[in-house]
């Protein structure tokens, strides 16, 4: 094999790693890809590389498979091998005794070695976006594994010993968008259990012993098609406490419950007020359903351009086709950000959907605008790194060049009282600029740059509590329609945290910003319903590229949120 033939020229990147006897390696994107179809796989120096103890080689769809040589990186901690077209892992990747971190999402696995199962060290799997069928047996071995990510895959069943009370670590298992069809009443056994997700997937029933996982705080069933239709409702629009304290009390997860069917409404009424009479506790009872069909309510009204014509337009100028080519845009209004910790919990969402969905910033970035702040018309430019200037968010004016520098500077230092572990995403997101000799960026009518993508926006325009409408940005390398997934997924998130705060009826709180805005006496009662206006997408010649939500757009399998077009 091509991959096997050391006389081929020794790639910059792995020589450079080699000369400064680095512990980690980053190989993504397209110049590695045709590096790779080149070489017909990996350059086999890269297995000589033994000091390294991060690896990762990523976004390269010609990559198919691994050399048997990865058992020499014998120090490796944590391996990504991410958003390429693996069908299949070697078993020599059992001999990576070290190993904390294995990714090998978005590939085209069908199996896994077993060897897998002998990874001792192994704190976090994430093998979702593949095809597999069956996961292997033992993983029960891999007694450190704190975190499991099989979703979007073909599984009909998790292994049994997923369930092991050996796995005293294990707090977070991601299985959605499956097929599997029963979750084992051995859960219990997972004591540090607190994150488990197995929606879409076919479900027809929930063990009551998950009632039993005293660290639970998130579970997700939605999609699921359950027997008891109140637990399905209950699933779908109540938090986790509320189902997990339905089937303590022999809710009709499996049918039956701990106690009789007859005993589980009344139990559940004493749960909540004991001094209250059985005949008032079933009178509750009934209307908790109501009162779910009410928490299922999440609008999102769509604005048409035609019923705005003051809306904002994004002029697209052709040098960006070379350096992140994608951007959709949109603006949100009817956001609640005044209440209690609502700006907080949108921050950390946006985070998380950053990590995730956004793979910490590699196929997609988000940026969130105060639309008052925001002067229109839009240009979506590029520009030098060392003419650009902004105002990063939470810093003084700088030029784009000093400021991956000093960023550069932040994320080694991270690195190092780190102690090399891992990349961090801060360190990840600035080598997808390397080699640019042009800065993508978002430039206001008074050609104020007001974001510069995939790094940050300006602190000119953030969010505040005060923030009444926002501007939403996502812009790619990848694809347009991983913009368009992304814009899905974010305001699907905002109308869930828009309708927990309207929920919670949190005060407005001492924050400054808050209290430098007087309430209007007028003003109606806040709602949980938000409008998302259209915002165009065009060239330089004004013709149309793409506007956002389309008809295409905002289609959920989420039976919670309505959109109005």
């Amino acid at each position: 094999m091509a991959e096997e033939n050391t006389s081929l020229d020794v790639w910059p990147e792995i020589e450079k790693a080699e000369k400064e006897n680095r512990r980690e390696l980053v190989l993504q994107g397209s110049a590695v890809d045709q590096k790779i179809q080149g070489c017909g796989g990996i350059h086999p120096r890269l297995y000589s590389l033994t000091l390294l103890n991060y690896l990762e080689i990523s976004q390269c769809p010609s990559l198919h498979q691994i050399s048997e040589s990865i058992k020499d990186l014998s120090h490796l901690q944590s391996l990504i091998l991410c958003r390429n077209k693996l069908t299949s892992v070697p078993r020599s990747i059992g001999d990576l005794k070290t190993i904390k971190v294995l990714d090998l999402s978005v590939n085209q696995l069908q199996v896994l070695p077993e060897e897998i199962c002998g990874l001792s060290e192994l704190n976090t799997l994430n093998v979702s976006c593949n095809s597999i069928t069956a996961l292997p047996e033992g993983l029960s071995r891999c007694v450190k594994l704190a975190s499991i990510n099989v979703s979007k895959n073909a599984l009909s069943r998790l292994p049994m010993d997923l369930w092991s009370s050996k796995l005293e670590l294990l707090s977070s298992i991601i299985a959605s968008e499956n097929v599997i069809e029963d979750l084992s009443s051995e859960v219990h056994n997972l004591s540090a259990l607190k994150v488990l997700d197995l929606s879409s997937n076919k479900l027809q029933e929930l063990p009551s012993e998950l009632a039993d996982c005293s660290k639970l705080k998130e579970i997700n069933f939605k999609g699921n098609k359950l027997k008891d239709k109140r637990l399905e409702k209950m699933v779908n629009g109540c938090q986790t406490k509320s189902v997990l304290d339905y089937l303590r009390a022999g809710g009709r997860g499996k049918g039956k419950g701990k106690q009789q069917d007859g005993e589980a409404g009344e139990k559940v009424d004493a749960g909540r007020n004991a001094s209250k009479k059985k005949s008032a506790g079933k009178k509750k009872g009934k209307g908790e359903v109501e009162e779910v069909d009410e928490l299922n309510r999440m609008v999102v009204r769509v604005l048409h351009l035609s019923e705005a014509p003051t809306a904002v337009t994004v002029k697209v100028s052709p040098g960006v086709k070379d350096v992140r080519p994608y951007i959709v845009c949109c603006i949100v209004k009817g956001m609640n950000l005044r209440q209690g910790n609502a700006l907080k919990r949108f921050l950390v969402a946006q985070t998380k959907l950053h990590d995730e969905i956004c793979a910490k910033r590699t196929t997609a970035t988000i940026a969130t605008h105060d639309l008052a702040l925001v002067k229109a018309p839009l240009l979506y430019d590029v520009r030098p790194p060392h003419t650009m200037s902004i105002v990063p968010l939470g810093r003084k004016e700088i030029k784009a060049a000093d400021l991956l520098k000093q960023l550069q500077q932040e994320a080694d230092e991270q690195r190092k009282q780190k102690k090399r572990q891992n990349v961090s995403g801060l360190h990840k997101y600035l080598q997808l600029l390397d080699g640019k000799d042009l800065y993508p960026c978002l430039v206001d009518a008074e050609d104020h740059v007001i974001s510069f993508p995939p790094i940050t926006n300006s602190d000119k325009t953030k969010i505040k509590k005060t923030t009444r409408e926002l501007f939403l940005e996502v812009t790619s390398s990848t694809s347009l329609q991983i913009c368009k997934d992304v814009m899905d997924t974010l305001i699907t998130k905002m109308a869930e945290l828009n309708k927990l705060t309207i929920e919670q009826k949190e005060d407005v709180g001492s924050d400054e910003e808050a209290d430098a805005v007087p309430s209007c006496p007028a003003e109606d009662p806040p709602t949980s319903e938000l409008t998302v206006l259209q915002v165009k997408v065009v060239d330089v010649d004004g013709n149309l590229k793409v506007v956002y939500p389309s008809k295409t757009d905002l289609i959920s399998d989420n039976t919670n949120l309505t959109v109005i077009r």
